[in-house]
């Protein structure tokens, strides 16, 4: 077993935790969706960022697409969400997990008649809070507009692609 390159070499460790209360998470959300910032990616150094999704029952999520810049992993905290897999819908359920490295196809919705709540991950860190927040006004735009802010956000519809 072997870990990454040392990125700390100091002989003692540093104050550096950050500590952020519920409470004061920023966040954002529309359409049956809430999205709580827990780690952006300035908190981070870039590392990851990490959000925990809240979508009211039958909530659409993102439509089948993939990144070609970062992971995105799903970790479910309570109910149950569809994922798409590259290959079939899953359900997920509470502790349920799912990774998609770059490149890998997925999207995700909930079908049931119930609220769902799962983490997402995406490493490295990636600035998906303008994605999130201005998403809704972009659809408002057309098509093109739409598509090139998806692209400016490494996200690649693959109904985007089917138009090229």
């Amino acid at each position: 077993m072997s870990y990454p390159e040392p990125r700390y070499l100091d002989e003692k460790g540093r104050v550096s935790a950050l500590f952020r209360p519920a409470s004061a998470q920023p966040g954002t959300g529309s359409g049956g969706t809430g999205i709580d910032y827990v780690a952006q990616r300035g908190d981070t150094g870039g590392e990851f960022g990490l959000y925990r999704i809240r979508m009211e029952p039958r909530t659409m999520g993102a439509a089948e697409h993939f990144h070609r810049t970062i992971s995105e992993s799903f970790y479910v905290l309570s109910g149950e969400v569809r994922l798409y897999n590259g290959e079939q819908w899953v359900t997920g359920g509470e502790g349920d997990f799912l990774h998609v490295p770059p490149g890998g196809l997925h999207a995700f919705q909930n079908d049931s008649d119930d609220p769902v709540s799962f983490l997402l991950l995406f490493t490295p860190g990636a600035a998906r809070e303008e994605y999130f927040e201005k998403l809704g006004e972009y659809a408002q735009r057309g098509p093109e507009e739409l598509k090139a802010f998806r692209i400016r956000h490494d996200q690649y519809n693959t109904t985007d692609l089917l138009d090229d």
